[in-house]
């Protein structure tokens, strides 16, 4: 049965990474992601605006990138990584994880930039891609370290390594980030069950 679920095909994790690159391809065709006007005009998530009743930017800035090295950064970790968690949650059930920790992760920034009155323009899928990390090594975790090819030690040293360098780094929203982190956690303990168990008792 492992070998059979290591061979899926993961559509689900294809589909959004193809979405992503096909926004951005509209996006740079339009104008510039690399321009901040721009992005806010296009859905990124800018408090002012978030406020004044804008609340889909929560959703469409998850699938909007600040340039080339920010999309290709992201999309390389959910291809690599996207892929485990939806075998393991299955294509319905991974997009209502993906969807849910990208927007939670956007309020939870939002609340944070009310609190410094932050007017600092914020887009990218890192918080849903933070979030798949989380479910992951909540899985790994139940799995008793091990899920398919991938470990605790692996998972940790990503996690710490992706979260030391955001910190080191400017433009950076380490909020959304370590949101993301907490909300996959979160829903994998709701949506991930390990095979042969039905109930809570494989936390």
């Amino acid at each position: 049965m492992g070998n059979e679920t290591r061979r899926r095909a993961a559509y689900a994790n294809l589909t959004i990474i193809a979405i992503n690159f096909i926004y951005f391809g509209y996006l740079e065709l339009a104008g510039s992601t690399e321009d901040t006007g721009f992005m806010v005009a296009h859905g990124a998530v800018f408090l002012p605006a978030v406020l004044g009743g804008e609340y889909w930017r929560l959703l469409t800035a998850v699938f909007m990138h600040f340039g080339i090295e920010h999309i290709i950064n992201n999309m390389l970790v959910l291809y690599v990584l996207g892929d485990n968690l939806e075998r393991a949650l299955g294509p319905v059930k991974y997009v209502i994880f993906y969807i849910v920790c990208g927007v939670g992760a956007n309020v939870v920034s939002v609340f944070f930039d009310m609190r410094v009155s932050s007017m600092a323009v914020s887009a990218g899928a890192s918080g849903a891609v933070f979030g798949v990390v989380g479910g992951l090594l909540y899985a790994v975790l139940v799995n008793h370290g091990r899920l398919e090819d991938l470990g605790t030690r692996q998972l940790v040293v990503m996690i710490v390594l992706s979260l030391y360098l955001g910190f080191v780094s400017s433009g950076v929203n380490n909020i959304a980030h370590m949101a993301g982190l907490a909300l996959g956690i979160l829903m994998g303990m709701i949506l991930y069950r390990r095979p042969g168990h039905s109930g809570y008792d494989d936390i």
